[in-house]
């Protein structure tokens, strides 16, 4: 199996062990793990708070800690709850296939809620969590 397909069982030991390459890691993979942890813990502050704490270690092993965006952490945990409402995916992939948009990472479903250029050049927002505008 290609890294590209983990499976769910596959991505999030490699996550939460952060030993996924980096390139194995992509904006998709990021959704997924997502998804994975607030279904875990059934619970959104819960997940999110152990989500952040592991892709900071994640992004720490890669070296890859100036990656980290606080923000946008939170603003796709939210989303990605609020589209899990209700539906009962059988994993990952197909929540992906369900909100395809969430799974872009241009021109997905954070942009067409708001500025994320603004987020992006903002030191503030990667640091501390900004309330995204239009």
């Amino acid at each position: 199996m290609s890294e590209a397909t983990l499976d769910d069982a596959a991505l999030l030991a490699g996550f939460v062990a952060a030993t996924l390459p980096g390139p194995a890691f992509g904006h998709r993979e990021h959704v997924r793990v997502a998804f994975l942890f607030l279904r875990a813990h059934g619970d959104f502050g819960a997940a999110a708070v152990a989500f952040r704490a592991a892709l900071r270690r994640f992004v720490a092993a890669l070296g890859a800690e100036d990656r980290y965006h606080e923000t946008l952490t939170w603003a796709y945990l939210a989303l990605v709850h609020e589209h899990m409402d209700g539906h009962d995916d059988a994993d990952s992939l197909a929540f992906l296939r369900r909100c395809p948009r969430l799974g872009q990472h241009r021109g997905g479903e954070l942009e067409a809620r708001c500025d994320v250029a603004a987020l992006l050049a903002s030191p503030l927002a990667r640091r501390v969590l900004v309330w995204p505008s239009r």
